[in-house]
């Protein structure tokens, strides 16, 4: 999918996805005091916050882990933003989990702020957008160790069959490209669709683009 972004100089614009009303309010406040951010959008929920992503520029996201009472919605919501936009993206929440942390990560957070640290936002805010060489390079080595995590189980030759499937290979070419029976590739692929517990070659493909993470609502 194409990252989309909209450089140039003037204020860091904020895009603020938040379930809680108040603290938006509050936030945009506080961080629209800084000569050099503006709030340029505030949305409550995921898909609200991807259809405004989709017709608002904006240089940062903070993002709300829990959009949800109980539960981690706000890593859905990063993980669509990421794939689809360049902006970069800090989560918020009021607690501390150490695998909620490797989630926010894994879907693609430069930074992970606790809200009542609130004050360290400004300056947070300015490192991931003018510094992000950095976090950048740890991100892309981090994806690459869960794209490995996930592949792990595979032999050398049902990888081999899986990324020519990631590739968009059909069955008849692939059976032609690795000169397989097919019989023994249906075998190869239902071995693989195992191993990565998934129904289909797509969902292979969809669960390993998106490192591990699973779509909302997906019962695994």
């Amino acid at each position: 999918m194409e990252r989309k972004t909209d450089g140039g100089s003037g204020p860091i614009r904020i895009l603020i996805v938040e379930d809680d009303l108040d603290w938006i309010k509050a936030i945009s406040a506080f961080l629209n005091n800084e000569t050099d951010m503006l709030v340029v959008g505030a949305a409550t929920t995921t898909d609200e916050a991807l259809q405004l992503a989709d017709t608002l520029p904006f240089d940062v996201a903070l993002v709300d882990i829990q959009l949800t009472a109980g539960g981690h919605e706000g890593i859905y919501a990063a993980l669509e933003l990421h794939q689809s936009h360049a902006a970069k993206i800090i989560m918020l929440t009021s607690v501390t989990d150490e695998a909620v942390m490797t989630q926010a990560f894994t879907a693609g957070a430069v930074n992970y702020i606790e809200k009542s640290r609130y004050r360290d936002l400004p300056a947070a805010i300015r490192t991931a957008y003018r510094h992000p060489a950095a976090m950048e390079a740890l991100l892309k080595e981090f994806a690459r160790l869960k794209r490995e995590e996930q592949l792990g189980a595979l032999t050398p030759a049902e990888r081999e069959v899986f990324e020519l499937i990631e590739q968009g290979h059909t069955q008849s070419e692939i059976e032609r490209k690795l000169y397989k029976a097919e019989s023994t590739l249906k075998n190869q692929v239902n071995k693989v669709l195992k191993k990565l517990g998934v129904r289909s070659s797509k969902e292979a493909v969809e669960l390993v683009r998106r490192k591990g993470l699973f779509r909302r609502g997906d019962k695994r």
